[in-house]
C-alpha cells in the first residue's frame, strides 16, 4: 500500500530537495561553531541536507536534545563535539579533532554568539563587558587563528562569521554587545586582506532581529512578521560557502529581513 505523504512530510521533502538543488557540498567538511543555538541549529541542517560533512560545537549538555530532534535523522551524520570557544587550549583541541575525523576544514561557519543590553556604559559591569567581548569577539579570533593555518596548507577555505547590524552603529544602551560586534567585521575585513591571495574567503553576515523563540517571548508585541528567519539566513551562509562566493572578501552582508 501506497504511504500518503502528510503536508508536513510534503514541506520538508520540499526544503530538502531545495537544499539539494541549490547546493551539493558533497565531500566538503564543514565545521560549525555554535551549532546548537536557534541559528546555528538551522545551518547546520542546511549543510547536512546539502551531504556535507558537519562538525559542530556545543557547549551546553542539554543543547544536545534540541539539536538532534532540529537535525532528525541526519543528526547521525553530524560530529558533535563539547567546547568553550573562549579557551584557546580548548579550541586548538577542536581544530585537532576534526583534522584527526576528517582531514581538512573546507568550510568554517562561526554562529557563536550571544546578547547583553539594557545598560548604560556607566552601569555595565566589567564582567558583563568582558563576557561580551569573548562570547562574541574572542571567540571569532581564536577560531579563526586555529583554523586558517590548515585552510593555507590546503590553499583553499571559506571562512563566515556572524557579525550584527548593530556593530555597525550604536544606538545607546548596548555597547558592549556592538563593540564586539564591530569589531568582528573589523576582524573580517583584516584577516580578508592577509589571507585572500591564499584561496581564502573571509566574509561575514550581519542580521538584524532574528525570528527566533527566545526574541518572541523578549518582544512579544513586535511585527514577527517583518524579522529575518533562521532559514533565509542560512541559505546566506551557504552562499558565502560556496564557489558561488568566490570574488567576494572582507563584507559584511546585510541580512535585515524588513527591520
Amino acid at each position: 500500500m501506497a504511504k500518503i505523504i502528510s503536508n508536513n512530510e510534503k514541506l520538508s521533502i520540499c526544503q530538502q530537495m531545495h537544499y539539494a538543488m541549490e547546493y551539493d557540498f558533497s565531500g566538503r567538511v564543514v565545521l560549525i561553531t555554535g551549532g546548537t543555538g536557534a541559528l546555528g541549529r538551522e545551518v547546520s541542517l542546511a549543510f547536512l541536507k546539502a551531504k556535507a560533512l558537519v562538525a559542530i560545537t556545543y557547549v551546553l549538555d542539554e543543547e544536545l536534545n534540541q539539536v538532534k530532534s532540529k537535525l532528525g535523522e541526519l543528526a547521525k551524520n553530524a560530529f558533535l563535539l563539547k567546547v568553550d570557544l573562549t579557551d584557546s587550549i580548548q579550541v586548538q583541541k577542536l581544530v585537532s579533532d576534526v583534522l584527526r575525523r576528517y582531514s581538512r576544514i573546507d568550510i568554517l561557519a562561526n554562529v557563536t554568539g550571544g546578547y547583553i543590553g539594557g545598560k548604560t556604559v556607566t552601569e555595565l559591569e566589567e564582567k558583563e563587558w568582558n563576557f561580551m567581548i569573548n562570547l562574541n569577539l574572542k571567540t571569532a579570533f581564536l577560531i579563526s587563528k586555529y583554523v586558517i593555518p590548515q585552510m593555507v596548507k590546503q590553499g583553499s577555505g571559506k571562512v563566515i562569521h556572524v557579525a550584527a547590524r548593530p556593530g555597525l552603529k550604536g544606538s545607546g544602551r548596548d555597547s558592549a554587545y556592538v563593540a564586539s560586534k564591530s569589531g568582528v567585521i573589523r576582524l573580517v575585513e583584516s584577516l580578508s586582506e592577509e589571507v585572500k591571495d591564499k584561496g581564502i574567503n573571509v566574509n561575514c553576515i550581519m542580521p538584524s532581529i532574528i525570528d527566533t523563540e527566545a526574541n518572541r517571548k523578549a518582544m512579544p508585541d513586535a511585527d514577527f512578521t517583518r524579522w529575518v528567519k533562521t532559514s533565509d539566513i542560512a541559505k546566506v551562509v551557504l552562499f558565502l560557502a560556496s564557489e558561488d562566493s568566490k570574488p567576494i572578501h572582507g563584507a559584511a552582508i546585510p541580512v535585515y529581513g524588513l527591520v
